[in-house]
């Protein structure tokens, strides 16, 4: 026989927005269900205080716009809350008192603090490369301590399974406009980082970052908007 510890999540107790509603605004409920339902059809607070008096029991501009912002909140703060309990129940650490703090709970600073603890990792750039197996290549590169040359170094770190892969690009001559015209061809075809060697690739490094603030540049013996030119090709991966 399976016993469930906790409620499922159909039966997680959520809170009686509209009699909130209610209680605040010292109104009737049946007057905060028409405004609920005439603002859900997308009527304007102005419209419906002006037209559908009627309809509301005469609530006033006021109460209206208080009554939406409040109700805007608190649904918020529901969804706030249905989020927090079903990844802190996807990882299998929900308690019976963690529970019940979530759903007691009456402000999102309340629900953000409980689940705090539980939030996942953002995974930055770092963090997935190092999962590749690129930190010790990232390393070697920003050491200056490459046996090779960084496309041979860096080409031996192609995988496949592993979601690495890697492109020579060329610049077709040693212009400016060439090199970034290679760095933004890298960057179009979704580098998600561009390594260059030589100051050559300077002034295209400090024009495209700007343009490309989903990839990352690494330069190697250069300073962004120098323009003086001592190589032809960089490695991407």
């Amino acid at each position: 026989m399976l016993i469930w510890k906790y409620k499922q999540q159909e039966e997680i107790e959520k809170m009686d927005i509209l009699q909130v509603i209610t209680q605040e605004l010292g109104v009737e409920k049946w007057q905060v269900e028409a405004a609920v339902k005439l603002i859900d059809e997308g009527n304007t607070i102005p419209f419906i205080s002006r037209y559908r008096k009627e309809a509301t029991g005469a609530l006033n501009d006021e109460q209206l716009r208080n009554l939406d912002e409040r109700l805007r909140y608190l649904r918020n703060l529901e969804d706030k809350k249905q989020q927090g309990i079903a990844t802190i129940r996807d990882q299998g650490k929900m308690t019976d008192t963690l529970l019940k703090q979530i759903e007691e709970a009456q402000t999102q600073v309340v629900v953000d603090d409980l689940y705090r603890p539980y939030r996942p990792k953002r995974r930055t750039r770092a963090m997935i490369a190092k999962e590749k197996g690129l930190e010790k290549l990232a390393a070697a590169v920003m050491a200056q301590n490459l046996r090779h040359p960084v496309e041979e170094e860096a080409a031996a770190y192609v995988s496949e399974e592993k979601g690495v892969t890697a492109k020579l690009y060329k610049p077709d001559d040693a212009s400016e406009e060439a090199y970034l015209s290679a760095v933004k061809k890298a960057a179009d075809d979704g580098a998600g980082m561009i390594v260059m060697a030589g100051s050559g690739f300077a002034q295209a490094v400090y024009s495209a970052q700007s343009a490309y603030p989903d990839t990352d540049f690494l330069l190697i013996d250069g300073v962004p908007h120098d323009e003086s030119i001592n190589i032809q090709s960089f490695y991407l991966f």
